[in-house]
């Protein structure tokens, strides 16, 4: 602890460590010929409990100096996360501060049927999420490549159509999506631990994962997937999205090839974590006829009346001035539309 300035005066903190927890003493330096006791601030880790007490003579001095720094450690000690009911939504949020879940009331979904252009992935993370609902084998999911192109969209969609299918039989364990934020992915042991004796199925869910030159948390995820003791458990399984196949930006696996002293163990250290994802689907740039695909199929869904030439011949004005093709690129567009047009996307 750095020392502290109390009442206008040095106070250096000594610790005493002990069987019932941390002590913290602060010994003032005041100017006085002699000074007979201390004051201290004793934090009881095993019950959170804090205690101060001041000596009479310094007591007008540090009291409320003191009473300021119990509060702030009384803020600092975590609370104790409340138990999630399962049953109160299909998705749910991760948060490692929490220690818990949140639900997800309304998960931001996009029907499978307007995820144009990528069908052949389209199905094989469907066919993967149900074999995985009903009990059977199946795969970590990596959904890499091309930004915009329904990566996200279609871990949620693929989510939403299988539970649709399979509600109602009594044999199926309830599935659950669960989000975790790339920067909590330290925390993946602890959430895999909550899932593992719970009467669900979970798809547990990080998007835009990828890992920098000095980000060493990776190697939690690796554990997780395979690897580790408990390994993964049979009711979760891990589906990412990226735009980077092996997870790692290119120039950070050119540096390990150029700088270890065995560059091929370097390599394979890194991209061994893309290797626990038995599944890669791999999304690419779609072609112009494609995005008119996605824009029409947008359009007719929301039942938006235009002409057909007009449509296009916006749609493609709007790809060109954002500088690319792609289903988020044809949805912005419907958006702004169908704001001109003055009509509610229902």
């Amino acid at each position: 602890m750095n020392p502290r300035r109390l009442a206008g005066t040095i106070a250096r903190p000594s610790r005493i460590a002990n069987e019932s927890g941390l002590q913290i003493a602060f010994a003032p330096e005041i100017d006085a010929p002699a000074i007979p006791r201390y004051a201290k601030i004793s934090v009881n880790l095993r019950n959170f409990a804090i205690m101060t007490s001041v000596a009479p003579s310094f007591a007008p001095e540090l009291s409320s100096e003191l009473k300021r720094i119990a509060d702030a450690l009384e803020r600092l000690v975590p609370t104790r996360p409340q138990p999630t009911d399962l049953t109160s939504a299909d998705a749910f949020v991760w948060h490692t501060e929490k220690g818990g879940l949140s639900p997800v009331s309304r998960v931001n979904l996009v029907d499978i049927e307007l995820l144009r252009g990528i069908d052949r992935v389209r199905d094989q993370l469907n066919d993967n999420t149900e074999r995985f609902a009903r009990g059977l084998p199946a795969n970590n999911a990596l959904l890499w490549g091309a930004r915009g192109m329904g990566k996200s969209s279609l871990v949620k969609a693929a989510h939403a159509t299988v539970i649709a299918k399979l509600k109602g039989q009594p044999t199926i364990l309830p599935l659950k999506l669960v989000e975790i934020h790339r920067e909590d992915i330290e925390s993946l042991p602890a959430l895999m631990s909550l899932m593992r004796e719970a009467a669900f199925r979970f798809i547990v869910f990080c998007d835009d994962l990828s890992f920098d030159a000095n980000d060493t948390s990776y190697k939690s995820l690796k554990a997780v997937l395979e690897g580790g003791i408990e390994g993964r458990p049979e009711n979760v399984i891990f589906y990412a999205t990226s735009n980077r196949r092996h997870l790692l930006p290119r120039d950070m696996m050119e540096n390990e090839r150029g700088t270890a002293i065995n560059p091929g163990e370097a390599i394979e250290e890194k991209v061994s974590l893309s290797d626990r994802f038995g599944l890669w689907l791999g999304f690419h740039k779609c072609s112009q006829d494609e995005y008119l695909e996605m824009v029409r199929g947008y359009a007719a869904h929301y039942r938006i009346g235009i002409p057909q030439d007009d449509l296009e011949h916006e749609s493609l004005e709007w790809a060109t001035t954002r500088g690319s093709r792609s289903g988020r690129t044809a949805f912005q567009y419907i958006q702004d539309l169908a704001g001109r047009l003055g009509q509610h996307l229902v």
